[in-house]
């Protein structure tokens, strides 16, 4: 019989794949849903891949759960053309859909854990502290990459790539973007880390009956 854990894991990435297969039915660019929904095409496998040897806290597979969703509608959509995005710039009176934004904080707040719960649980660090730094740090280093793939997307395939870049016209959404990630980083930070110390707290314990 498959652990309880173990089915609820493999039934969240089901739902993943058919809300991704889904939102992969009439998008409105195909080479931005591509291009928008590749990092969920990497995580999954590599999730897959380390779940009996690392499986990661419940609170990081529901997060991550949560993030692909953010990035399946930036997809089917393209950022700059979700619905949510809309109603929201409506509300607050904004001057754009703001919903790229909440992809880049999605992009700083999900990994700042992933690599936090990496260094400790492996024992690379001990000071909770570094481990935050350097959480950060990742952070910053992804949403970086992240901007240059933009741009080389943009190089590559000219008037093309305008989709997946979204900057509807903002001279500094790059640097935005990666502010956005960085804000992420510092909520989970303040917001999650106690809740994610005592996911890993437990996954210690039953680790070591």
């Amino acid at each position: 019989m498959m652990p309880t854990r173990e089915k609820s894991l493999f039934l969240a990435m089901l739902v993943l794949l058919l809300i991704m297969a889904l939102s992969a039915i009439h998008p409105y660019d195909r080479n931005t849903w591509f291009m928008e929904v590749a990092p969920i095409f990497i995580a999954l496998p590599i999730m897959v891949a380390t779940f009996r040897r690392f499986p990661l806290s419940t609170l990081l597979y529901v997060l991550i759960f949560i993030h692909a969703l953010v990035l399946v509608a930036g997809g089917h959509y393209t950022y700059a053309r979700v619905p949510l995005g809309f109603w929201i710039e409506h509300a607050f009176s904004l001057g754009r859909n703001p919903y790229d934004k909440i992809g880049h904080f999605m992009q700083g707040f999900v990994p700042f854990l992933v690599t936090r719960e990496i260094l400790l649980r492996n024992g690379f660090l001990s000071s909770r502290k570094m481990a935050a730094f350097l959480s950060v740090c990742v952070v910053m280093a992804i949403s970086a990459w992240y901007e240059l793939i933009e741009w080389w997307s943009a190089l590559a395939m000219g008037q093309g790539a305008d989709e997946f870049l979204g900057t509807q016209g903002d001279p500094w959404d790059t640097q935005s973007d990666m502010f956005f990630a960085f804000i992420g980083a510092m909520a989970a930070l303040v917001i999650m880390t106690r809740w994610h110390d005592r996911q890993m707290s437990r996954m210690k314990q039953g680790e070591s009956v």
